[in-house]
């Protein structure tokens, strides 16, 4: 592979001088990605109308993108892992491009499922890789900055894409406008790939792969049971509102039993020394590794299941346009945007404390819009929830990216890839778990009042309760970090004070 820049290698990248330039490139990149899984959302109307596409397929088109997207996390971690991130970023992005375009021009909606389905296992092989080039081309300080500007992208692709679904709608038209939802990735696409290519360094010829060693790092039973275990977990949750939760509950019992044949799978390959899809070491011996993807899961239960009964509230609720609907958001958006730059740079200095405040903000400012749109008039409601979507905003931002940080802190740059996509899959496995626990309180709690202002209130309340246990883990952690570092504290008072007497 012919390339413009010096190799370099992946341990001593963190001085490349293009290293911002080239996050922003995958940013950008990560972005589409991430926003495929929200902007559709507003769309399906259209998409319905055009195709006459049946119920199920129509839930298929959202559902099918987050289950494939889910099940390839980790695996495609691992590849970027054993390929090199800027490789497997490259093919990634390319299929991404490939997959939108088919997905603009397929002909029924057989086939939007089927390109939908392969957009998502695009998806889930590229989103890792961003995090994991973090870990290489950033140290220090300048990670947490970088972790910050990605947490700002993940936050605001989920909050924004309603509004940029309602623009791009309004725009071309609601007969045939939703297949410019995915054409606008092609051109943007494109742009990206030609800026990675000349932006991200690849490794030196000493560190990168040949055939012969990539093939020893894909481990493929390891990918084949957590793929089924994920499976198992998140295809009854995304099929809710056609009825897939009462015909495939029995799948859930499977889960348990494939994730033990997964960890015992995993442990067998690091007692022979081959390198495993997902390195157990991550969760028994990284600080902050298992604390960090628990609160991670926990709150994108509550976090992401917020976005769908806002959706039902403003459109089905309020009468709401698609366009309406996302601007109702916005506060929270630009609220989440700001507060994750500004929190990549303090959590370096503060720690998880950020993350216990934003999640306190969270759950403060989602309890209040829950209040005040069950209280005051539907009328007001887009102006009354905007100070506290705000507040939850300014909250969510400072958890998000900064548990990224904490979380990845102390694996090691060669497990980075895989450790991001185990991180992403318990997130996607939360927004599933997420959407399909408030929805289906918001429904139950309409159909018994009949008020769709008793319905969001419910729904919000219940999210700010997952966002709760969010904050009790963190504050766990935080506690199990003051008894790590009691002993050293006390060692060093002790010492200093020997200091003073023979002084």
């Amino acid at each position: 592979m012919v390339s413009t820049h010096p190799d370099a290698s992946a341990g001593n990248q963190s001085g490349y001088p293009h290293r911002w330039r080239a996050l922003a490139v995958t940013q950008m990149a990560g972005f589409m990605s991430l926003l495929d899984v929200s902007i559709v959302n507003v769309a399906l109307p259209s998409i319905a109308r055009s195709m006459a596409a049946s119920v199920t397929q129509v839930q298929w088109v959202v559902s099918g993108y987050a289950l494939t997207f889910g099940l390839v996390l980790v695996a495609g971690g691992r590849l970027g892992d054993a390929l090199g991130r800027r490789r497997m970023f490259l093919i990634a992005l390319s299929a991404f491009v490939v997959t939108s375009a088919l997905c603009g021009v397929a002909p029924t909606a057989e086939l939007l499922v089927a390109t939908r389905l392969l957009q998502g296992i695009a998806a889930g092989m590229l989103t890792p890789q961003n995090s994991g080039l973090i870990q290489v081309l950033f140290h220090g300080a300048e990670r947490g900055k970088a972790f910050g500007i990605f947490g700002a992208t993940v936050g605001l692709s989920t909050a924004v894409g309603p509004v940029l679904g309602g623009l791009i709608l309004t725009v071309a038209g609601e007969q045939e406008g939703w297949r410019w939802v995915f054409y606008v990735n092609v051109p943007i696409g494109l742009v990206a790939l030609v800026a990675v290519w000349r932006l991200v360094p690849p490794p030196s010829r000493r560190t990168a792969p040949g055939a012969s060693h990539v093939a020893s790092h894909i481990d493929v039973v390891g990918a084949l049971l957590l793929g089924a275990a994920v499976l198992c977990l998140m295809l009854p949750l995304v099929q809710l509102d056609t009825g897939g939760l009462r015909r495939l509950w029995w799948l859930f019992g499977l889960v348990p039993v494939l994730v033990a044949l997964f960890l015992r799978w995993e442990r067998r390959m690091v007692r022979r020394d081959r390198a495993p899809l997902l390195d157990t070491r991550l969760i028994s011996a990284t600080p902050g590794y298992p604390a960090g993807a628990a609160l991670a899961l926990v709150y994108f239960i509550g976090y992401s299941g917020i976005w769908l009964v806002f959706a039902l509230y403003f459109q089905r609720g309020l009468g709401y346009t698609p366009l309406q609907s996302g601007l109702a958001v916005t506060p929270f958006a630009l609220g989440s945007a700001v507060s994750a730059a500004l929190a990549g740079r303090l959590v370096i200095r503060y720690g998880r404390w950020v993350t216990v405040g934003g999640l306190s903000g969270v759950a403060v400012g989602l309890a209040a819009t829950a209040v005040v749109l069950d209280a005051l008039p539907a009328g007001w409601a887009g102006r009354v929830a905007a100070l506290p979507l705000l507040v939850a905003g300014v909250g969510s931002g400072a958890v998000i990216s900064p548990n990224v940080t904490l979380t990845l802190e102390c694996v090691p740059p060669s497990m980075g890839g895989a450790a991001a996509g185990a991180l992403q899959t318990g997130q996607r496995i939360g927004s599933a778990i997420g959407t399909a626990t408030l929805a289906a309180v918001f429904y139950s709690v309409l159909a018994h009042s009949g008020r769709y202002q008793n319905a969001i209130a419910a729904a919000l309340l219940l999210g700010t309760g997952f966002v709760c246990l969010a904050l009790l883990v963190a504050g766990v952690e935080l506690r199990v970090l003051r008894r790590r570092q009691s002993p050293a504290e006390l060692d060093a008072a002790s010492v200093a004070e020997a200091d003073v007497h023979r002084a």
